[in-house]
C-alpha cells in the first residue's frame, strides 16, 4: 500500500540508516506515481464532490468508487432545460435617457427601478443545466475489503478503484473516451466467476418540483444485455422543454452470465465486465431542437461496435495524451507528496508541498479537456459535470468573472483548441446581443451581451438589475479573441473573429455618453460586479422585479472595470484592424474614443477607486475586486506600464483580505503574480486548499462546486513560473521560495506565439528551449545578454534596455537560449 511505504520512509528518515533508506527508495512509491499527475485516495467518495470526474467534452462522469454500491452520475453537454427563446424586450431603448439621468442626478434607487421594470429581459431569469442519469451497481459480496485505492490519473484520463476482497484482487476503471463517445467501465478480478452484481440506468427528475414538474424519463430494458434511458426537458419560466435525450448501456461479459429484468441487469458469476455509456440528445443548435437522439445513440454505438476493450482504451490514451502531454511541469517534492490527495492538502499548511501546486495545475488542463472540446459546448460554472437539477446559479455561463475564468489557462496550457467552443458561444450569443443593442439601448451598430446566458444564447439583461446591468460581459469576452490570436499567431482565426470584435466596439462607440462634471467617457448605466456602493442616493429598498429588500443598488455610471475593459477592447480591435490591413478609419475612431475614457485615480484611502465617484464599498472585504481586472486578466495596469498605480492597487488587495470564495482566492492568486510577490499568491493557495477546495480538487464557491477555481489557480501558477503581458519573456517572476530549489516547466505558450521548454535550479533558470510558432521578434528579459543559437549558428541578439533583449525568429524553428 502507498500509505504504508509511505509511512515507513517517514520512519526510516528519522533513523540514519542510509543503506536501508536507499533500498526501500529503489522500490517505493517514487517510481510507481507521478505527485504532480495523480490523485488518489484511501477511501470512495462520500459527496458527489469528492467523486472523481471523467470528461470527453460533450459527455461528463463523476466515479464513486464504492464497494458495495457504486455509482456512475453522467452528464451530456446539451441537456437543459427549455428550448429556443428569446428574452429581449422591444422598445426599452425608450426609457433608456431617464435612466442615465437619474444615475447622474444620484437618484440611484429610481433608476434601478426604471431598469427592472422596462430593460431587463422577459423572462428575467435564464434556464438551468440538467444531470442526465446515474449508473448505480449494486455488488452481491458484502465482505471486508483491504488495500483500498480510488485515483485518477490525469496522464491517461482513467480513474479507478482497486482492493482485495476473500483473497481476490478487483479492479473497476472508468474513462469517457472521445473517439469512441461513450464512457467506458470495466470491472475485473484475478480470480475466475468472481464478479456478480445488479445495475440500473437510473433517470433523474426535478424533486423540487416534483408536483407539477413538466420534465420526465422512462427506464427500459434493451434486450438481454443493456438498459435504455429516454426523456424529456423540463419546462422553465415559461419556455416549454422541447430537448429529448436517450441513454443506453451495453455489458459486454466474459463469463459468467447477463440478464435483465424489470429494469436492471444482473451479472452472475462473471470473469470480466465492460460496460458501455453513450448519450444524446435532439439538440442541433441554440435555434434548432429537431436532431434525433435515438439516432445518435445508434451511431454511438456503431462506432466501437467489434472493438475490444483494450482497443477502446489504447484510442481514449492517445487521444486524450495528444492534449495533456503537451505540457509537462515538475515542482519540488516534499515529504508528503506521496500522501493522499485529501491528507496532502491538510499536510500542506505546515509542511512545503510544491509538487501539489503542479497537480492543481496539470488538474485544470485535464478538467478543460474533459469539458470543452472543438463542437462542444463551452465548459460552464461546473465545467460538464452537474448533479442538481436544481443546481447553484443553474450552472450556466456567468460572465461578470467566471466563464472567462475558466479559460484563462486555456491558451498557455497548449490547449488552443480546447477554446473553440468559447468563441462558437460569443459568435452565437452577438445574435440577440444585435437585438438587444437595438431594443433595449436603441443602438443599430454592433452587439451587447450583460451577465449571463445560456444553452439558447440569451443576451439582455437578467436576474435583476443589481446584476444585469453589466453590458460589458461581451467586451470582456471578446478581449479572448485577441489573446487567442497573440498566443497562436493565427490570423485566419483572427480575421474570421473580427466582426465580433468590431461589433462589441460599435456598440460602446454610441454607447459612451459625457460624465456632466468632467467631459470624460462613461458606460451609464454600469455596475462593478457585484458590489454596492454608499451614496447619498443609495438605500435599502424593495425590489419590484425581484420581490426582495436590497441594501441598495449596483448600478452607477462609469464602473472602473468599465472603463479597463473597454480600453483593452478599443487597444484590442485597433491593432487587430492593423494587422488584418483594414477599417483605417474606424481605427483611427476607436484609438480616439480610448483616450477619451474616464482615467483611473485613488480614492481618498489610497485605494484604487472601483466607480467614477469616490464612492465607499458597502462590504469592505467584497469577493469581487472587479477595479483590478486592468492587473489580471487585462492590461491596462502594470508595474511597468503603470507603476503610480501600483500602491492603490495593493492598498485594494490588503483590504479585501486573502480569503472569499475559490475563484476569489484563484483571482487574488493572479493579481499578486503579476505584482511579483509569488510567496503572497502561494499563501493564498495554501488557504485555497484549506477552506475553498474539495479533496477531488474541485474549487468550491462558498458551497457549492465550481470549475472556474481549478482554472484559475492553474493561470496562477502559470503567472507565478512565467509572464508574457509586458511584450516580453519573463521567466520565474513571482516564482514562491519554496519551489525555488529546482524545477521545469515544458511546453507551456506565452503571447508572441512561443512554446518553451526551460527549467530551473536555486531559482535561476539556466537553458531554454524555444519554439517560434509565428515568427515573431522575441523579446526576453535576462540579467546578463544572452547566448542564443539556431541550428547550431548564432542568433544576432540586440539590448533594448532594462534588462530586455531581441532576437528575430523564423515560423517553426527552434532556439536554445542560454542565460549567462
Amino acid at each position: 500500500m502507498i500509505s504504508y511505504q509511505a509511512s515507513l520512509l517517514r520512519k526510516l528518515l528519522k533513523i540514519k540508516h542510509l543503506a536501508s533508506l536507499l533500498v526501500l527508495i529503489s522500490v517505493n512509491t517514487f517510481s510507481q506515481f507521478d505527485p504532480a499527475t495523480v490523485l488518489w485516495y484511501n477511501v470512495p467518495a462520500e459527496t458527489w464532490e469528492e467523486a472523481l470526474p471523467v470528461g470527453n467534452g460533450r459527455l461528463g462522469a463523476m466515479y464513486y468508487g464504492d464497494v458495495y454500491s457504486d455509482k456512475l452520475q453522467f452528464n451530456e453537454d446539451t441537456y437543459w432545460t427549455g428550448g429556443p427563446y428569446s428574452t429581449v424586450v422591444k422598445g426599452g431603448y425608450e426609457k433608456l435617457p431617464e435612466i442615465q439621468q437619474l444615475l447622474f442626478e444620484g437618484r440611484v434607487v429610481e433608476a434601478h427601478q426604471l431598469f427592472g421594470r422596462y430593460l431587463l429581459g422577459n423572462p428575467v431569469e435564464q434556464q438551468k443545466y440538467q444531470s442526465m442519469g446515474n449508473v448505480v451497481l449494486e455488488f452481491e459480496n458484502k465482505s471486508e475489503v483491504s488495500d483500498y485505492r480510488r485515483e485518477l490519473d490525469l496522464n491517461t484520463g482513467i480513474t479507478r478503484i482497486t482492493y482485495k476482497q476473500d483473497g481476490v484482487q478487483y479492479s473497476r476503471e472508468v474513462f469517457a473516451s472521445c473517439p469512441g463517445q461513450a464512457v467506458i467501465m470495466k470491472i475485473s478480478s484475478d480470480k475466475a466467476g468472481s464478479i456478480s452484481f445488479s445495475c440500473q440506468l437510473q433517470g433523474v427528475r426535478n424533486q423540487t418540483h416534483s408536483n407539477y414538474a413538466t420534465d420526465y424519463f422512462m427506464m427500459d430494458l434493451w434486450g438481454d444485455d443493456g438498459l435504455k434511458l429516454q426523456g424529456k426537458s423540463a419546462d422553465y419560466m415559461g419556455v416549454e422543454g422541447k430537448l429529448r435525450y436517450e441513454a443506453r448501456l451495453k455489458a459486454i461479459n466474459e463469463g459468467g452470465e447477463v440478464n435483465t429484468s424489470v429494469k436492471s441487469m444482473h451479472v452472475k458469476n462473471a470473469d470480466e465486465v465492460i460496460l458501455i455509456l453513450v448519450a444524446a440528445t435532439n439538440f442541433n443548435s441554440y435555434k434548432d431542437v429537431t436532431g434525433d437522439c435515438t439516432a445518435r445513440v445508434r451511431d454511438y454505438l456503431a462506432r466501437i461496435e467489434g472493438k475490444d476493450y483494450e482497443r477502446m482504451k489504447k484510442e481514449h490514451i492517445a487521444d486524450h495524451q495528444s492534449l495533456f502531454n503537451r505540457v509537462s511541469l515538475k515542482l519540488p517534492t516534499g515529504k508528503n507528496s506521496y500522501e493522499a490527495t485529501n491528507e496532502r492538502m491538510e499536510l500542506i499548511q505546515d509542511e512545503p508541498d510544491p509538487a501539489l501546486a503542479a497537480l492543481c495545475y496539470q488538474f485544470g488542463r485535464y478538467i478543460m479537456i474533459g469539458s470543452s472540446r472543438p463542437g462542444t459546448q463551452p465548459a460552464n460554472l461546473q465545467g460538464i459535470w452537474n448533479t442538481y437539477q436544481n443546481p447553484s446559479w443553474d450552472s450556466k455561463y456567468t460572465t461578470n468573472i467566471n466563464t472567462e475564468m475558466n479559460y484563462w489557462i486555456v491558451d498557455a496550457g497548449n490547449l488552443s483548441e480546447c477554446a473553440s467552443p468559447l468563441f462558437d458561444l460569443i459568435r452565437e450569443v452577438s445574435d440577440q446581443g444585435s437585438e438587444v443593442a437595438k431594443e433595449h439601448y436603441g443602438i443599430d451598430k454592433g452587439w451587447v451581451f450583460h451577465q449571463n446566458t445560456d444553452l439558447w444564447r440569451v443576451a439582455a439583461p437578467m436576474d435583476g438589475s443589481n446584476w444585469g446591468a453589466f453590458t460589458t460581459g461581451g467586451a470582456w469576452l471578446c478581449t479572448h479573441i485577441w489573446e487567442h490570436y497573440l498566443s497562436t499567431g493565427d490570423e485566419e482565426f483572427l480575421k474570421q473573429n473580427y466582426d465580433l470584435l468590431k461589433g462589441s466596439a460599435e456598440f460602446f462607440l454610441e454607447y459612451l455618453v459625457k460624465h456632466p462634471k468632467t467631459e470624460y467617457l462613461v458606460t451609464n448605466p454600469s455596475t462593478s460586479p457585484e458590489n454596492y456602493y454608499v451614496s447619498p442616493g443609495n438605500y435599502r429598498f424593495f425590489d419590484e422585479m425581484n420581490g426582495n429588500y436590497y441594501k441598495g443598488s449596483q448600478l452607477c455610471f462609469g464602473s472602473t472595470i468599465d472603463t479597463q475593459i473597454l480600453m483593452d477592447l478599443f487597444d484590442y480591435v485597433s491593432k487587430a484592424s492593423e494587422v488584418l490591413g483594414i477599417d483605417d478609419e474606424f481605427r483611427s475612431r476607436v484609438i480616439n474614443t480610448r483616450k477619451r475614457l474616464n482615467p483611473m485615480q485613488a480614492g481618498k484611502d489610497g485605494s484604487l477607486q472601483e466607480w467614477s465617484e469616490d464612492w465607499d464599498e458597502m462590504d469592505k472585504h467584497h469577493r469581487h475586486f472587479s477595479h483590478l481586472y486592468g492587473l489580471y486578466p487585462g492590461n491596462v495596469i502594470s508595474p511597468v506600464k503603470t507603476p503610480e498605480l501600483v500602491e492603490p492597487v495593493i492598498n485594494v488587495l490588503e483590504k479585501r483580505g486573502d480569503g472569499a470564495t475559490g475563484w476569489s482566492r484563484a483571482w487574488k492568486m493572479c493579481t499578486w503574480a503579476r505584482l511579483y510577490d509569488g510567496n503572497r499568491a502561494n499563501k493564498i493557495f495554501k488557504g485555497y486548499l484549506k477552506e475553498q477546495c474539495y479533496p477531488s480538487l474541485f474549487g468550491i464557491c462558498g458551497t457549492a462546486l465550481q470549475v472556474d477555481a481549478t482554472f484559475g489557480v492553474s493561470a496562477a501558477v502559470t503567472e507565478m513560473l512565467i509572464q508574457s503581458n509586458e511584450g516580453y519573456l519573463n521567466l520565474l517572476p513571482a516564482i514562491s521560495d519554496t519551489w525555488k530549489s529546482e524545477g521545469s516547466f515544458s511546453g507551456v505558450v506565452t503571447r508572441g506565439a512561443f512554446e518553451l521548454d526551460y527549467s530551473w535550479t536555486g531559482g535561476k533558470v539556466q537553458t531554454i528551449k524555444l519554439l517560434s510558432k509565428a515568427g515573431n521578434e522575441c523579446k526576453i528579459k535576462c540579467e546578463k545578454k544572452p547566448a542564443i543559437t539556431t541550428q547550431k549558428r548564432r542568433v544576432k541578439v540586440t539590448a533594448i534596455g532594462n534588462g530586455i533583449y531581441a532576437f528575430p525568429t523564423i515560423s517553426g524553428r527552434v532556439y536554445y537560449i542560454t542565460m549567462n
